[in-house]
C-alpha cells in the first residue's frame, strides 16, 4: 500500500498525469464541439489513429517534424468533414457513419504502413522524430513544480489551453453562439437567419483538427513512432468524457483530466509487484465505473438523457 502512495505522491506521476490525459483533453474537446453542433463525432477514434499514421510517416519521409504534425491534423480535419457531408448531404446517421470511418482509419493505417514500408506492426523503423518539449526557464528547478512543469511536449500545453479557447469560444464569440443555438434547435437557428449546415460543417472540421492534433501527439510526442491501432480506444474514452463533464468546457476538461490520471496510474503501477492483467483494466474499469455513476445520479434526480437540447 505504501508503495502506491509513494507513485500516486510522487512528482513523477503528476507530470506523467499531464503527458498522459493531452490526448484525451484534444479528443474530449474536438467531442464537445461536434456535439454542440449536433452531430456526434463518433469517428474521434479513426480520426486519431490516422492523424498519428500520417503524421508519422509524412515526418518520417519528409524530414520535417512540422510537416508531420501538419498533415496529421489536415487528414483528421478533412475526416470530420467527410462525416459531415455523410450526415448532412446524404442523410447517413452519424453514429453509423462515424463507426465506418473507425473502421476503414484501422484498416487504412495498416495498409498504409505495410504499403510503405513492408511492416504490419507500424513505423518504428522508420525515423520520423518528435515534437518540441518546453522548458520552462526559472520553473525547472523548483522541486516538484519544475519537475512537473518543465519538460512537457508543446502539445501537451495546447491540450491544456483547448479547454478555455473552447469555453471562449462557445460563450464569447459568433460562431459559439450560433454551434450552440444549431445543437439546440436547429429549425429555430435556420428562421433567423443562421447558416446550419455552413456552421455544422465548420464545427466538424475543428472537432477533426482536435482529434488530429491527439493523434499526433501518440506518434510524434508520446512515442516517436506509429503503432498500429496504438489509439487503443482513447477516441471512445474521450468521448465518455465529453457527456460525463455534462457537455460543458470545464466538466469535459476534469473528466477528461481524470481518465488521463487513470492511465497514468495503470502505467505507474506497471513498475510495481501488481499483475499487469488488473493494471492494464484500470483505464476502462474506470470510465465504465463513472459513467454507471453518472447516470445513476442523473437518474436519482429525475433528469433524463444528456443532450445539447436538455442544457
Amino acid at each position: 500500500m505504501n508503495s502506491v502512495l509513494d507513485v500516486v505522491l510522487s512528482s513523477a506521476f503528476l507530470a506523467a498525469v499531464l503527458r498522459v490525459a493531452t490526448p484525451y483533453l484534444l479528443a474530449a474537446m474536438g467531442g464537445l464541439v461536434a456535439e454542440r453542433a449536433g452531430i456526434s463525432n463518433i469517428a474521434l477514434e479513426g480520426q486519431m489513429l490516422s492523424a498519428a499514421c500520417t503524421g508519422a510517416l509524412v515526418a518520417g519521409y519528409s524530414g520535417s517534424v512540422a510537416a508531420g504534425a501538419l498533415a496529421g491534423v489536415a487528414v483528421a480535419l478533412l475526416l470530420g468533414l467527410l462525416l459531415a457531408a455523410l450526415r448532412l448531404e446524404l442523410g447517413a446517421d452519424a453514429i453509423i457513419a462515424g463507426i465506418g470511418l473507425n473502421l476503414l482509419a484501422s484498416g487504412g493505417t495498416a495498409f498504409a504502413v505495410f504499403t510503405l514500408l513492408d511492416d504490419k506492426g507500424g513505423t518504428s523503423g522508420l525515423k520520423s522524430g518528435t515534437l518540441p518539449t518546453v522548458t520552462l526557464p526559472g520553473i525547472e528547478d523548483i522541486p516538484v513544480i519544475g519537475e512537473v512543469l518543465s519538460g512537457q511536449n508543446m502539445v501537451t500545453w495546447l491540450a491544456f489551453l483547448a479547454a478555455p479557447f473552447v469555453a471562449w469560444l462557445f460563450y464569447r464569440t459568433r460562431f459559439g453562439f450560433h454551434l450552440r443555438a444549431i445543437g439546440e434547435m436547429p429549425d429555430a437557428a435556420a428562421s433567423v437567419g443562421i447558416a446550419v449546415r455552413r456552421v455544422q460543417y465548420a464545427g466538424l472540421a475543428l472537432s477533426g483538427a482536435l482529434a488530429g492534433l491527439a493523434g499526433v501527439f501518440l506518434s510524434m510526442g508520446y512515442v516517436s513512432f506509429f503503432v498500429r491501432d496504438m489509439t487503443a480506444g482513447r477516441g471512445f474514452i474521450a468521448l465518455a468524457a465529453v457527456f460525463l463533464g455534462g457537455l460543458r468546457p470545464w466538466g469535459v476538461f476534469l473528466a477528461a483530466l481524470g481518465f488521463g490520471a487513470a492511465e497514468a496510474l495503470a502505467v505507474q503501477l506497471g513498475t510495481l509487484d501488481v499483475p499487469p492483467q488488473l493494471v492494464s483494466t484500470i483505464p476502462y474499469a474506470m470510465t465504465l465505473i463513472a459513467l454507471a455513476l453518472y447516470a445513476w445520479r442523473r437518474k436519482r434526480r429525475g433528469v433524463g438523457e444528456v443532450t445539447p437540447t436538455s442544457l
